[in-house]
């Protein structure tokens, strides 16, 4: 005689319901069945969700590619590899007294250092070298940067030039001679924070300019800080123009 299970009714009170086994069996199957039908669901929504981000990818891909072509999508994926080849994007067109007022200043300051040159040219001594060239574009197109800075500036032009004039008496013109001032240099202008790029050709010019060996040691002040000062001058007066017209 087959096993009986009594199945109390939830809807009926003190009453049972008697059902064989096997119907107990069948239904247990049943909701096992169901359960896993859910798990199988939930999976097949899973794999179709990441099949529809994928095709939403590659169509956002394909339109890029038409639009801009191979370059963008190898940005995009890579990072901005050529953000640093292409002009600041964030960054307004300037003003044209930001354009007049550095380029002026960098034309007076660059004649009357030809006007103390023409003075100087009896003595074989001249002011104008092309680190104060440099000076010019830190000075009137970035005064609010580091390297305008009178510090920066004052420090690292007299070390670095009285470097250049170390390394050549000991070591003598050549490529040691350059690379061992360069590299001295700029350990200098960081460890006495006084970081200023025209400075870093100092050295160089000395080395190579048979007209400035003369000059000795004298070479840490003439012609780069000399210069500086009369740079500095020129600069106070374009920033105070400058301020004006805005």
């Amino acid at each position: 005689m087959s096993a009986q299970v009594h199945l109390r009714a939830g809807h009926v009170p003190n009453q049972c319901i008697l059902l064989p086994s096997t119907s107990l069996q069948h239904t247990s199957s049943v909701l096992n069945s169901s359960r896993e039908n859910r798990v199988v669901l939930g999976l097949g929504r899973s794999f179709l969700g990441l099949n529809e981000r994928i095709l939403e990818n590659r169509r956002r891909t394909a339109i890029i590619k038409r639009k801009t072509g191979p370059l963008a999508i190898r940005a995009s994926a890579g990072g901005a590899v050529w953000d640093g080849w292409l002009p600041d994007k964030t960054s307004k067109a300037p003003p044209l007294s930001d354009i007049f007022w550095p380029s002026a200043g960098a034309f007076a300051a660059m004649a009357m250092l030809g006007k103390i040159d023409q003075i100087l040219a009896p003595k074989g001594i001249s002011m104008t070298i092309a680190p104060l060239g440099a000076v010019c574009a830190v000075l009137f197109a970035t005064p609010s940067t580091p390297g305008a800075r009178k510090y920066n500036m004052f420090m690292a032009q007299i070390g670095c030039a009285a470097i250049g004039v170390l390394a050549f008496t000991i070591l003598g013109p050549g490529w040691l001679a350059r690379s061992a001032a360069l590299s001295a240099a700029m350990a200098f202008m960081i460890y006495t924070r006084s970081v200023h790029p025209p400075a870093a050709s100092l050295p160089l010019l000395f080395i190579d300019g048979v007209k400035l060996h003369h000059l000795n040691y004298w070479y840490a002040l003439f012609p780069g800080a000399a210069g500086c000062i009369l740079l500095c001058l020129i600069g106070t007066q374009v920033q105070g123009l400058w301020i004006r017209t805005k």
